[in-house]
């Protein structure tokens, strides 16, 4: 059956219980067997760790893995990758004479070819993944540096991100093409920044990057782990079909703002419930979560972010428990 947006939404929305989507995808490579290192440069394992955690458990959709060291990887910054963390990026880059890089240099032709397995051979919707133009811009400027060029020196931050956002939109189109679901785009940094700065330096170049791709077979959802409870306005002004926030931040704060047609997806802590707490504890923090968001039909169930390696999966059924309890 063809995937469409609306149709995704009226069911999570009016649907006899909450859909649940953890972006999980690091679980899945104990799971398969695999070894860290290998999966992160390879787009088959990558799938093949996503295909491992459909069968495990009953996530309403999937996310292909957020590594948000790829973009940047790609133009030109040294990364590292260790058994225990997903990739992060080492060191900025040289702004003042980056390089363009094409869809497919570095690890992004791996990403594309886990994208277009699992839309092949996956039954439930599948969300590529990708960073947003402000946070790749931080990653190439250096977070800091990034930061005070668009308080101090705003024509540099823009020439920065009008190069970070030409090559993402050239990007979604490419993740679109793989026959993905929809796309979730991670700009966790502009939670650093105030409303203004937000709206100037991050959601005016998200929503020319949507624009690029949004029609009713393929959902955009905007992922910001920050604090965002005054960032609202310039998340929804993007045009994303859904937000999905953090941890740092009370969900009903955001979906008391939210019109009750876009889905707020959220946010249980990767950490302190889903991978040190016990089973029971999750199971408790899960069903606190779908108590305090009972008013809100527009509420997806799911993680405050990715979920790291070593979760016990003991832990995940209990979530998944919680959610099959409680509208039982």
């Amino acid at each position: 059956m063809a995937f469409h947006v609306d149709h995704f939404i009226r069911t999570a929305i009016s649907g006899k219980r909450k859909l649940a989507i953890p972006i999980m995808t690091s679980p899945g490579i104990a799971l398969a067997g695999a070894k860290v290192q290998e999966v992160f440069r390879n787009g088959e394992l990558q799938f093949k760790c996503i295909q491992t955690l459909s069968k495990e458990f009953p996530a309403d959709a999937h996310v292909t893995f957020m590594d948000l060291s790829v973009e940047a990887e790609a133009f030109g910054c040294p990364i590292q990758i260790s058994e225990h963390e997903n990739p992060t990026v080492s060191g900025p880059t040289d702004i003042d004479h980056l390089r363009q890089p094409r869809v497919g240099d570095g690890r992004t032709g791996e990403i594309l070819k886990c994208a277009k397995l699992c839309a092949e051979n996956l039954e439930r919707p599948v969300f590529g993944g990708m960073i947003g133009p402000y946070s790749l811009a931080g990653r190439l400027a250096g977070m800091t540096e990034m930061m005070m060029y668009a308080a101090a020196e705003p024509e540099i931050a823009h020439r920065v991100l009008e190069q970070t956002a030409a090559f993402l939109t050239e990007y979604v189109l490419a993740i679109k093409a793989t026959g993905v679901s929809g796309i979730l785009v991670a700009e966790p940094a502009a939670g650093l920044l105030s409303p203004e700065m937000c709206q100037s330096f991050a959601a005016d170049y998200l929503k020319k990057i949507f624009a690029a791709v949004k029609e009713d077979s393929f959902m955009i959802i905007l992922h910001n782990c920050g604090r965002t409870e005054k960032q609202v306005g310039a998340l929804l002004s993007t045009g994303a079909h859904a937000i999905h926030v953090g941890n740092a931040v009370k969900i009903t704060d955001i979906l008391a703002q939210v019109p009750s047609s876009v889905p707020v997806m959220g946010n249980l802590d990767p950490v302190s419930v889903f991978k040190t707490a016990s089973p029971e504890t999750v199971y408790e923090k899960t069903t606190e979560l779908l108590k305090a968001t009972a008013e809100y039909p527009n509420h997806i169930l799911s993680s405050g972010c990715d979920l790291p390696p070593g979760i016990p999966y003991e832990n995940i059924h209990a979530f998944f428990k919680a959610r099959e309890d409680f509208f039982s």
